[in-house]
């Protein structure tokens, strides 16, 4: 049996009676933590057992956040760009462990030549940022970003360190997914998943879907570093962490809201879709690859796409410990350390998104979790927002055992 949300609700939707606790955790971030527009959904065995949204997607104009409305998702593309890499190796036109050079010769060179794809998705193979200042509007450029790419010295030795890859990481797998497909990656990525599953979900917006957009609200700034990650930024100008982050191109922050930044293919970044698509494509994740008759990847494959590949105490980006598998974070639970934290489940993997959003798959629950949202908050991973809404959902699923 499901319920629709209340009128007098912030949100609207339907939720199973059983997972009412999620509704209530979703509607306490609008009331009480100033959510602006935001979308959660959940699968359960291949079922929807939540899917609500509510509040405001453009906060000028006041439209509402509706059924149909997408947003960015920031880093949660970046699992959508591994799974096209992931189904090249199922198509047999890629192996994780060849050196990237047999794919792509211009890194062939002796600093390059032992760089893998593995390392290019688990964010150890030193390349995370570009050194010279790039220009305006680079970041929408691919051909640009890839030559800049071919010629940049790794920041350390590949294999020996981790350091998150937050926007290089598209164009590196995604360009090996474009030599060995012979598509771009959002047309391969649309073809070979979104299509099938029937995803809204689009590595690269079509012009036409560009109403339904939600407007992107950047985190209030501060005077004072709340993290380490920010005290890199403002005492570390030269460091990789405020390169990576600083040096995008014009993606950070003028082209979240931008034609161009939607139109470009950023497989790192750049995702647009709505929490409903991405339950869906994890809740296939957590049924071993297969949704309703439709094979994401093959079951042994995913095992050994979501095994821990790299980890480290420090990230070399993010100054927290982190810890991936090939293209998707695990659960990092660093509260003890008093650092920013992503607990999404040990059995979980999945990725969260710059400014707090979320998406996971569950096997020991069958579940398929996502949560998006177009009003940012500060931080490295996850915020109380998204915390409050797993931390119901797993309340629940937890009683029904």
């Amino acid at each position: 049996m499901t319920t629709r949300a209340q009128a007098q609700s912030p949100v609207e939707g339907y939720c199973h009676e059983s997972y009412f606790a999620v509704r209530q955790a979703f509607e306490a971030n609008f009331l009480e933590d100033g959510e602006i527009g935001a979308s959660i959904a959940i699968e359960v065995n291949g079922c929807s057992v939540v899917d609500l949204w509510g509040g405001i997607a453009d906060p000028i104009a006041r439209t509402p956040w509706s059924e149909d409305t997408i947003a960015i998702v920031f880093s949660n593309t970046k699992p959508a760009t591994a799974l096209c890499a992931h189904r090249l190796v199922q198509h047999g036109l890629l192996d994780l462990d060849t050196p990237v050079a047999h794919y792509w010769p211009a890194f062939g060179d002796s600093l390059r030549r032992e760089i893998t794809p593995r390392m290019f998705l688990d964010h150890s193979a030193g390349l995370p940022a570009i050194r010279h200042k790039l220009p305006h509007d680079a970041a929408f450029d691919w051909d640009y970003m890839v030559a800049c790419l071919e010629r940049e010295a790794p920041f350390w030795e590949p294999g020996t360190q981790v350091g998150y890859h937050g926007l290089t990481f598209g164009w590196l797998v995604g360009e090996i997914v474009r030599r060995q497909s012979g598509m771009s990656l959002g047309e391969f990525f649309s073809r070979e998943i979104a299509a099938p599953l029937g995803l809204d979900f689009w590595i690269g917006l079509p012009e036409s879907q560009e109403h339904r957009v939600a407007t992107i609200v950047p985190p209030a700034p501060s005077d004072t570093p709340r993290n380490a990650f920010e005290a890199a930024l403002i005492n570390e100008p030269d460091s990789v962490t405020a390169k990576y982050f600083t040096n995008t191109g014009g993606w950070r922050p003028a082209g979240f809201n931008s034609r161009a930044g939607h139109a470009a293919q950023l497989g790192a970044a750049g995702g647009i879709t709505n929490a409903r698509s991405l339950a869906r494509l994890y809740s296939a994740l957590a049924l071993g690859g297969t949704r309703n008759g439709v094979e994401v990847l093959r079951a042994d494959l995913l095992d050994q796409a979501v095994r821990i590949s790299s980890a480290t105490h420090k990230d070399a980006c993010l100054r927290v410990p982190t810890r991936f598998a090939a293209g998707f974070m695990r659960e990092m639970d660093n509260r003890a350390l008093g650092v920013d934290s992503a607990c999404i489940g040990e059995d979980a993997f999945g990725h969260v998104g710059a400014g707090g959003s979320v998406a996971f798959a569950s096997p020991q629950y069958r579940m398929g979790f996502a949560y998006t949202m177009n009003g940012m908050g500060p931080g490295v991973l996850l915020n109380k927002r998204a915390d409050r809404l797993i931390s119901a959902t797993y309340q629940v699923l937890k009683q029904a055992l």
